[in-house]
């Protein structure tokens, strides 16, 4: 299964809610999450790690797409 979060142009807390409402659903597979600034970039890393998922970060000009992975 896979899911998209567009959270570009959000502040923090709302990049992480979002993504956090995505994993839960999902539980396992890759959900993709666009977001804009640093802050939520690394927030967003932390909150997957912390629940058990590969987070791998490409930086697509001044935006981060992070591929959040789980078997």
């Amino acid at each position: 299964m896979e899911r998209e979060v567009d959270a570009r142009g959000l502040l923090c807390p709302e990049p992480v809610l979002l993504t956090k409402q995505a994993l839960d659903a999902l539980g396992a597979g890759t959900v993709k999450v666009l977001v804009s600034n640093a802050a939520a970039r690394e927030n967003v890393s932390r909150l997957a790690e912390s629940r058990g998922w590969q987070v791998e970060v490409r930086e697509q000009g001044e935006e981060f797409l992070l591929v959040l992975t789980k078997k």
